[in-house]
């Protein structure tokens, strides 16, 4: 990417020089001559990094070590874990010591993640709980608008498609190390739906993101989505007004299906074939003047 693509990209998401800063590891000083183009000829290793946060479908699978640095990654957290801690989370709910595994790499697991009696909202992603902010107000009637208007798609066309909303754990990878909650998913195939949990990649997931899960959302999660085969994800940014949707291929990598769109659009529902879309006006309208 080039230095006026990063920027264009940076306007698009949303994002500070601080923010890239924090994602990228790359000293905030740096970001911002960068940026700026105080810079003539900045460092490949910087620009990189750079290009893995803003345009992370063009660079490869990003892991979570990547994206944030590890003082950010151990407030992120809960707790890394770690060979020092031999504490059985199940014996101890309120411990948040992981499982002793035996190995160097302690993570938690979904019978961890199960094991918390408190009723705070937390995700397990590659091993690694966080804790969720409760929503805004905004934050809930967007995805309460969204969830009427993807049901009344549903109902008119009479698929078989279910729309769900959070908190619904999903085991994205079917593996013991993940459980999401995106904030609206549609699932098509209804083996993957159980009482506790939706297992496997949904059709369709929506993130609402909020100041403390931009970050997560925009970069870790579309990570997680894109490799489990997500067929599309939208990015709802209620702070700049606008909505991000990634159409995913079959090997849940992206292609050239990146689409931005703002709070005055109608957005097509991807999934549907065409049949269905969203009149962002009414979101907008039904939110204007609620602080985020």
């Amino acid at each position: 990417m080039t230095i006026e693509e990063m920027r264009e990209k940076k306007k698009a998401l949303g994002y500070s020089n601080e923010m890239i800063a924090q994602l990228s590891g790359i000293p905030l000083g740096t970001v911002n001559k960068i940026m700026s183009g105080a810079t003539k000829s900045p460092r490949y290793q910087a620009m990189q990094a750079l290009e893995k946060v803003l345009n992370p479908s063009a660079t490869g699978k990003l892991s979570y070590s990547s994206l944030m640095k590890p003082d950010d990654a151990q407030a992120s957290a809960v707790h890394e874990g770690g060979p020092a801690y031999a504490h059985n989370l199940r014996k101890d709910p309120d411990a948040f010591i992981p499982e002793e595994s035996g190995t160097e790499d302690h993570r938690y697991t979904i019978d961890d993640y199960y094991a918390f009696k408190d009723e705070k909202r937390r995700e397990l992603i590659d091993g690694k709980l966080f804790v969720m902010d409760a929503p805004s107000i905004k934050h809930q009637m967007i995805i309460g608008e969204l969830y009427v208007l993807f049901r009344e798609c549903s109902a008119v066309h009479g698929d078989t498609c279910r729309v769900l909303l959070s908190p619904c754990d999903v085991q994205l990878d079917g593996d013991r190390y993940t459980m999401v909650q995106p904030d609206l998913l549609v699932v098509c195939d209804n083996e993957k739906i159980r009482t506790r949990r939706c297992i496997g990649a949904p059709d369709l997931a929506i993130e609402i993101m909020s100041p403390s899960s931009r970050g997560r959302d925009s970069i870790l999660k579309l990570n997680k989505y894109m490799n489990a085969g997500v067929r599309e994800f939208w990015l709802v940014d209620p702070e700049n007004r606008k909505v991000i949707v990634y159409l995913l291929n079959e090997n849940g990598e992206q292609g050239n299906s990146f689409f931005i769109y703002s709070f005055d659009d109608t957005i097509p529902i991807g999934i549907s074939g065409g049949e269905c879309s969203v009149d962002f006006r009414v979101i907008g309208k039904a939110v204007e003047g609620l602080a985020d």
